[in-house]
């Protein structure tokens, strides 16, 4: 792969985008630089005052841009069924690009509205949710694609299927890698099921490299840890990349032509630069984990996805 860049984005005139998380950081930067070269945007978020400040300054910086703002909270899924089944009026039938980019990171111990641990519950479960919602659209799509954002944090746990829901121990950095992991995961069975399916819909994943975002020091904030926020800030300073290369791996992995199933698109050193193929840990490909973490996650949310739609139309 050549050294990627925004400039290499297709014209997406008249395809749609649905990008989760879009109000900050990394989701705003999908947002935009995919409104600048022509798609139709949703901003996808769970502060309405955030969100709404995202699309106003989306609509400065693109002028020409078509986006829009709702509501909707990862944390909860009745916000989550709520968001998809008002979603018939933005872009009819179709979908082309969903991108899963929001997320939590390494908070203290609590629990999402339906009772699941914050991170896994927001990182996989919603998304989860959300892309089996908005399947139909997906598939009678051509084209069209699945993003979700995981980390190369991934590789600090494996999932741990006895306790999805780290209700025997917490350790939020565990928490998080295994959230991380079971997006990766997720991407891995859904492009196995899309193929069985003989459908052309396109399911990657991509990470941001270490990118300075509001993320990393959010944990710190909630908890009043003064020190270890200032920590944080210093290395995103120092070290970190923008979010504007932050987003670099989950735009080639929405455009950039003939993407493979099960990619994982990231900054080609690992944390930061032109994004490439980027390491996966060896347990993120193991399909007996992935079907086991599938199955859970429909009993968990009550959303089965449906791949057989489009014979049914």
């Amino acid at each position: 792969m050549t050294r990627w860049n925004t400039s290499h984005i297709p014209d997406q005139t008249g395809r749609s985008a649905v990008v989760t998380g879009a109000n900050s950081g990394i989701g705003y930067i999908t947002a935009r630089e995919l409104a600048r070269r022509g798609a139709r945007v949703l901003l996808a978020c769970r502060n309405p005052s955030r969100g709404n400040a995202a699309l106003d300054r989306l609509r400065t910086e693109v002028p020409t841009a078509e986006a829009e703002f709702r509501p909707l909270d990862l944390a909860d899924l009745s916000s989550v069924r709520d968001f998809a089944a008002a979603l018939d009026d933005f872009d009819g039938d179709r979908l082309d690009l969903l991108i899963n980019n929001a997320g939590v990171m390494a908070l203290p111990y609590r629990t999402t509205a339906d009772g699941f641990e914050m991170q896994f519950g927001t990182n996989h479960l919603g998304h989860f949710a959300l892309t089996g919602l908005l399947l139909p659209k997906l598939l009678a799509t051509p084209g069209a694609r699945v993003v979700t954002v995981s980390s190369m944090l991934h590789a600090l746990a494996d999932i741990d299927l006895g306790d999805l829901n780290s209700e025997r121990s917490y350790r939020r950095w565990i928490a998080y890698g295994r959230s991380k992991t079971a997006n990766l995961l997720f991407t891995h069975e859904l492009s196995r099921r899309l193929a069985t399916a003989g459908s052309q819909v396109v399911a990657a994943a991509a990470h941001p490299g270490y990118a300075s975002t509001n993320l990393q020091t959010a944990g710190a904030r909630m908890e009043g840890r003064t020190s270890a926020e200032r920590f944080i800030e210093l290395g995103n300073r120092l070290i970190a990349q923008s979010p504007d290369g932050g987003a670099l791996g989950t735009l080639c992995a929405a455009t950039a032509p003939h993407m493979r199933p099960d990619s994982f698109i990231g900054p080609r050193s690992g944390l930061r630069g032109a994004p490439a193929q980027s390491y996966r840990a060896p347990w993120t490909r193991n399909d007996a984990n992935g079907e086991r973490l599938w199955t859970a996650s429909e009993q968990l949310t009550g959303v089965r996805h449906d791949f057989s739609w489009p014979a049914k139309g």
